[in-house]
């Protein structure tokens, strides 16, 4: 447990951590607590990047709004370079496993339900984006400034990575449609089922401005990891855009699908090159030497 949080939980939730429910560490560090009080909350501490106070606010709506995502319990505060707040501890449900048609529609429901509700929505853009989804940097090169990547060999990323990724950033760029608030990082993994039912969606941190299509395209080939990202079949993705289209009910014009397809292959090239970097497995690379080809003709990439 961090120094800090015993005292920021007294301050702020005005009760003390008993147990510890569980720790989890990534770009966050999430800690699952059991107060002193009785109560059970997760507590949430990033680097602080200026992108959280919107996220908070945006999943504070939401939930009062009645949508499934935790309620939150604090505004966001500084600790030092940290941005933490805490929220409602919500267990329970299932991870839906899958890349199947069918179940690219199931997670279209959700994901239509999710941006009809973040229309409603008043946030400053959480920018910057997700680096996963930050085709629209400005940083110098390709790709987004991180220095865990960069500082390794660039030379072991694959060349098709390479160049499926800046066909689909100049696709990108080149489109001028509007932006709007919606969730990054729909992955399986960030997802809780009652059955057919949706429980919970996590990781507001995630929250991206970003043309609807686009952040369309990148769920539908992300929606089904569960474990190490990699890319849906394209039949999934088309199921996914379909559906999305249908709950919405709104037929995207031809330069949004395009801007959908395009955009379904940058979290994939983004993970590719992590995985090269990081000499992992290459889920992730093998799926874009299959699928870029037929993607990228789909974007006009």
């Amino acid at each position: 447990m961090n120094d800090w949080l015993p005292a920021w939980c007294r301050k702020h939730l005005d009760s003390v951590p008993r147990d510890t429910l569980f720790q989890v560490t990534s770009i966050s560090t999430v800690f699952g607590l059991r107060l002193a009080d009785g109560a059970e909350v997760v507590v949430k501490g990033r680097p602080d990047d200026g992108r959280a106070a919107s996220c908070v606010d945006a999943q504070s709506q939401l939930a009062k709004s009645g949508f499934p995502c935790a309620r939150t319990l604090t505004e966001v505060i500084g600790v030092g370079d940290l941005a933490v707040h805490a929220e409602e501890y919500r267990p329970g449900g299932e991870v839906l496993h899958g890349d199947g048609p069918g179940v690219a529609v199931r997670y279209a429901e959700v994901f239509a339900r999710l941006m009809a509700a973040l229309t409603d929505v008043a946030v400053p853009p959480p920018l910057p984006n997700p680096r996963w989804i930050r085709w629209d940097h400005r940083d110098p090169g390709l790709w987004p400034a991180i220095d865990l990547l960069d500082d390794r060999d660039q030379s072991s990323v694959p060349s098709h990575v390479v160049e499926t990724a800046e066909r689909v950033r100049n696709r990108l760029l080149a489109t001028d449609l509007p932006c709007v608030l919606g969730h990054g990082d729909f992955e399986a993994q960030n997802l809780r089922w009652h059955g057919t039912g949706i429980w919970l969606v996590h990781d507001w941190d995630s929250l991206t401005w970003q043309p609807e299509a686009a952040l369309v395209g990148a769920a539908s080939g992300s929606f089904a990891s569960s474990g190490q990202p990699t890319l849906a079949p394209i039949d999934a993705s088309e199921a996914f855009l379909a559906a999305y289209q249908h709950f919405r009910r709104r037929p995207f014009t031809p330069e949004e699908l395009e801007v959908a397809w395009a955009a379904s292959l940058w979290p994939p090239a983004h993970n590719a090159r992590w995985e090269a970097l990081h000499g992992d497995p290459p889920l992730a690379v093998t799926a874009l030497r299959e699928q870029a080809a037929e993607r990228l003709i789909r974007g006009k990439a």
